[in-house]
């Protein structure tokens, strides 16, 4: 029934000798048998997998990245990386997800039929070393029974064998490829600096680099005076620098580093523009097929040049390359610290000079240009234009009459009316002592006076004359102590000595705390009498003169300008973090309204008018001045 069915269509008779008729040529297995990088093996197994499976319209090969935990495509069959391929992207990355074996469908319109649909199966099997997932396998084929998708399953999972094989091998094993690069420039890294001689260093790694790579000559060189001279030769601890083998990789050195470009010798890159006499005379006149010369850099300067040689059948392409680049990125950086720290202060100071006149001198840094110079014009100006000279120093605001209240006796605080910032009257009640033991006291001395009179009066009964004069001795004394304890009841109650502010004296924490005569209780300074006080540095006092006027901005009113003038100079100078400062008092000119003792700021005293260049560079001149006087033999 199925032979009558096919008669009848010739379409589907059509169809099933195109499946059939897709099979592997002698080109693609020699392609596979002679693949020489990951992709090259991947991309020619897949056309062989997908052309031994029937009916396969679309495959794809998905591997490890070298170095790292991603996975990107490695082949694609058909070789169209621009085909949408949604369809196996979506199955792939489960199969990733998962690692396992997956089939899936999706209908598509039917080739025989376009106003019909039909299934197309994905078919994804994991690639997988020792447990590890390494890859994923998906390809796209035709509707068939299960019985030949499990065909085709069996199919992926032997061919998936050689995948297994080539990653087992290591030889195109991206993990491995990273382990090998990362322990080559971790080594090359140790014996460049377990080396105390630069030469011997560069010697050590040319030579370990050779090996590495398979190199027939790797060379060194360092540039000076704009001169490239070889210092290091592979398998060779002397060689002559006159020689002409010298003198031709010198010249190819210089040829790259002229031109700044890395030279690969013969490229094959037809559109790179760049002169290679000098490699074409290392490589004919010297045996050397492959010529490659990489220019060394370090904080964005050329240092030197690596050149590396192969013979003829020996090229530099892909792993090799990258690595050589690699590793003349690292050389660089070490070749330019090992260097200098083998000169002298005077060749150092002779290099840092020589860079920085060829950036000033040579092409681009214009930044650095500009910047030179934006400053020659700004000390110029400063040369030429003055300004006012200032001496800038801390600033505190006091009272002009600072009035101390001090405990008139000993005893214990009972009230508390005020508290420092507090704004009081004259007479205004400020604190009051507890009285109770000067009012017991004078109940005493009174019931004591009266006891006195009393007797006093009997012995002017009695007529007893020096009785009399005892009592009336008494008497008096007696009056004299109430009238002591009455001035010391008038005195419990503290008020203002005149208009002001509480400047300082918290008590309101310490009620019923004893007292000691003439301990200051309160400070208060009048709110119209002010004067700052400068503390001028030592380095500055010789400037300064009574008379001279400044300007004040303080702390809290950082918008208010106060005008004032020196008024005095105080000869007693105070230390202060390690420095000596004068005091110098100044008298404010203008309204000074909000200013409130206590505040501090910054004062300004106005001296003379000088030179910018001398008011900016003062300090350093001074500076310079004191230290040439010290060491100044003689002086």
């Amino acid at each position: 029934m199925n032979s009558s069915s096919e008669a009848q269509d010739p379409r589907a008779r059509l169809h099933v000798a195109e499946l059939r008729r897709s099979e592997p040529t002698v080109t693609d297995w020699r392609a596979f048998s002679e693949a020489t990088s990951p992709e090259a093996y991947a991309q020619s197994w897949l056309a062989l997998q997908c052309l031994m499976i029937p009916g396969c319209s679309d495959g794809v090969v998905v591997l490890q990245k070298p170095g790292g935990q991603e996975f990107v495509p490695a082949a694609f069959w058909p070789a169209d990386e621009k085909k949408d391929r949604s369809h196996l992207a979506e199955v792939t990355e489960r199969a990733l997800r998962e690692a396992r074996a997956l089939v899936n469908s999706r209908e598509v319109p039917s080739v025989l039929d376009p106003d019909r649909s039909q299934l197309r199966y994905q078919l994804a099997y994991p690639v997988k070393v020792e447990g590890s997932l390494r890859g994923v396998v998906t390809v796209e084929v035709d509707q068939r029974p299960e019985s030949q998708l499990e065909s085709v399953m069996r199919q992926l999972q032997w061919g998936a064998g050689w995948l297994e094989v080539m990653l087992r091998r290591g030889q195109f094993d991206p993990v491995e490829i990273s382990r090998k690069r990362l322990a080559f420039v971790v080594e090359l890294l140790s014996t460049f600096l377990e080396q105390t001689d630069f030469e011997a260093a560069a010697a050590a790694c040319v030579t370990e680099l050779a090996a590495f790579l398979g190199c027939d000559r790797v060379s060194l060189g360092t540039l000076e005076r704009r001169r490239v001279h070889m210092v290091a030769l592979s398998h060779a601890t002397q060689f002559d620098r006159h020689s002409n083998l010298a003198r031709a990789i010198e010249a190819a050195m210089e040829e790259a580093v002229d031109q700044r470009e890395t030279i690969l010798y013969p490229d094959n890159q037809t559109d790179r523009r760049l002169v290679t006499q000098a490699h074409a005379a290392l490589a004919q006149g010297f045996g050397s097929g492959v010529v490659l010369t990489l220019p060394l850099a370090s904080r964005g300067r050329t240092v030197g040049a690596l050149c590396l040689e192969r013979a003829g059948n020996y090229r530099f392409e892909g792993p090799a390359l990258e690595l050589a680049e690699g590793v003349a990125a690292l050389i660089g950086p070490l070749a330019d610290m090992q260097r200098g720290n083998e000169r002298a202060l005077p060749a150092h100071l002779a290099t840092r000079a020589s860079g920085f006149w060829e950036k000033l001198i040579g092409p681009r840094h214009a930044g650095l240009k500009l910047t030179l110079l934006l400053a020659l014009v700004g000390i110029a100006y400063l040369c030429v234009a003055s300004g006012v000279y200032r001496i800038t120093s801390e600033t505190t605001v006091e009272g002009s009459v600072q009035r101390v209240v001090a405990a008139p006796f000993q005893g214990f605080i009972s009230e508390v009316h005020v508290r420092p910032g507090d704004t009081i009257k004259q007479g205004a009640l400020i604190a009051k002592l507890d009285d109770r033991d000067l009012r017991l006291e004078r109940l005493k001395t009174l019931a004591q006076r009266e006891q006195s009179n009393k007797q006093y009066r009997e012995a002017m009964a009695n007529r007893d004359r020096a009785q009399i004069k005892i009592l009336a001795s008494q008497t008096d004394q007696h009056e004299a102590q109430l009238q002591l304890i009455d001035e010391q009841l008038s005195r419990t109650t503290i008020t203002s000595p005149f208009d002001g502010i509480v400047v300082s004296g918290d008590l309101s924490q310490s009620l019923g705390a004893p007292v000691e005569r003439g301990q200051v209780l309160f400070e208060i300074a009048p709110l119209d009498s002010y004067r700052f006080v400068i503390q001028v540095d030592e380095r500055d006092i010789a400037d300064v003169v009574v008379g001279q006027h400044g300007e004040l901005t303080l702390s809290a009113l950082p918008g208010q300008v106060t005008d004032f003038e020196v008024k005095k100079i105080t000869p007693v100078n105070t230390a202060k973090d390690g420095r000596n400062f004068f005091r110098v008092e100044a008298a404010p000119i203008g309204q000074t309204e909000r200013v409130r003792p206590g505040m501090e700021g910054i004062g300004k005293i106005e001296v003379n008018e000088r030179r910018l260049i001398s008011i900016y560079t003062r300090d350093l001149v001074n500076w310079a001045r004191l230290w040439i006087w010290t060491w100044w033999p003689g002086a």
